[in-house]
């Protein structure tokens, strides 16, 4: 164990609770709802770039993209909350080693996730309440997305987990720069360069990895409260099993959520149609807003 003092943005050993709950919510609320503004005019860029039974096919992926974004938390909510608790302890090395295992478990669940997704991107599509209508928005839209959650999950998990190290207005810095780059590129893919929904699928692609891009450097720096090192790249069992007990807690709730939005997609297009989707995307958008 490390008696060196960890050096971070706050001071999360002396400040005071009420100081610290605000100096941590605030920049994660703003960078949330930054994000989730984005998914509001998202939406408006590709209904009147591309068309109605556009927002309808984008609809069918966000409980697919949820379901891949679980994974995410999965990892990083649990790798967060155990280095948390190892700098609270003043462990930098066992707080090094759980980030080392984060990146490591990411990789080896991700991966066949990604690649499964791919080859059954149709089918499951279809069961989220696609029709002929819509299903070509939605597999062009996926086809470019599913890759890129192999960066979009490294995004979120470690994110988390500089947020938990002390790091929290650079954790919603990670936020603004993919909202930004998306607000820029997606107006400029759709209608000038008239690359429709693929073209906003590729404007969030790009933004995800730019963010990741942001995240990732921070752990390589020196400077960092931890950072990654060479050393430490080997599964242990122990941090293993104590990251995926945190962690299957929201994992769980997430898969829940997907499931909830997949009925309802069902009996919407068995009672209200194509269009009756895409109205519940919407809605789901703004209500992220809230929530």
């Amino acid at each position: 164990m490390s008696s060196t003092p960890i050096k971070t943005d706050n001071k999360l050993g002396s400040a005071s609770i009420g100081s610290l709950l605000w100096t941590y919510s605030l920049p994660a609320i703003i960078g949330t709802m930054v994000s989730s503004l984005y998914n509001v005019i998202d939406r408006i860029f590709i209904g009147h770039g591309v068309g109605a039974l556009a927002i309808s096919g984008l609809a069918l992926t966000f409980p697919f993209m949820n379901l891949l974004f679980a994974f995410g938390m999965l990892v990083g909510v649990g790798a967060a909350s155990r280095i948390s608790i190892s700098l609270g302890e003043n462990n930098i090395e066992k707080s090094n080693k759980i980030l080392a295992n984060a990146l490591i478990l990411n990789l080896i669940i991700i991966g066949p996730v990604v690649i499964l997704s791919l080859i059954f991107m149709t089918d499951i599509l279809m069961h989220f309440g696609g029709s002929e209508n819509t299903i070509k928005y939605a597999e062009d839209f996926m086809i470019i997305i599913i890759p890129a959650m192999l960066v979009a999950t490294l995004n979120f998990s470690f994110n988390n987990i500089m947020r938990a190290s002390g790091y929290p207005k650079k954790a919603m810095y990670t936020m603004f720069i993919s909202a930004v780059i998306n607000v820029i590129l997606a107006p400029l893919f759709i209608f000038v360069f008239g690359w429709g929904i693929k073209g906003a699928a590729t404007a969030t692609a790009i933004s995800m990895l730019a963010s990741c891009v942001w995240v990732m450097s921070h752990f390589f720096k020196k400077k960092s409260a931890i950072r990654f090192q060479k050393k430490y790249f080997a599964l242990d069992k122990d941090i293993v099993t104590s990251i995926l007990g945190i962690g299957i807690s929201p994992f769980t709730m997430q898969i829940a959520m997907s499931f909830i939005i997949i009925l309802m997609n069902q009996a919407l297009m068995a009672h209200g149609g194509d269009l009756a989707i895409g109205a519940l995307g919407i809605q789901n958008s703004i209500v992220s807003l809230i929530i």
